[in-house]
């Protein structure tokens, strides 16, 4: 019988990773990004339509809320459904909301 010899162990070699640097092209696209100065995506105006659309829409729900029944006792069906609950806060309110998109989608 003949001896077999045994396999021989893998080594495998490492070599220390560097730490990655941005190349010399990238720092140059970078510098100038850090540099300028940012700007805003909306202006004074879309601002000013925000604000007045949030007004809006916090008046149309104070118009939609109130009105207590007088006496726990009494169903009022007048002060319930009322023109100023049921057809002009909720008008109001999609007046906000237009204002709201257009705000929004007006270029600055």
């Amino acid at each position: 019988m003949s001896k077999s010899k045994p396999p021989k162990k893998k080594v495998v070699v490492t070599t220390p990773k560097k730490k990655a640097t941005p190349t010399a092209s990238r720092r140059r696209a970078a510098a100038p990004e850090s540099s300028r100065k940012e700007e805003l995506q909306f202006g004074r105006q879309n601002y000013l339509l925000m604000g007045a659309g949030a007004l809006l829409i916090a008046i149309g729900l104070v118009l939609m809320s109130g009105g207590a029944m007088p006496s726990p006792d009494v169903w009022d069906d007048s002060i319930i459904y009322s023109t100023r609950r049921t057809l002009i806060a909720p008008m109001v309110i999609l007046a906000g909301l237009i204002i709201e998109i257009v705000a929004i989608f007006k270029r600055a």
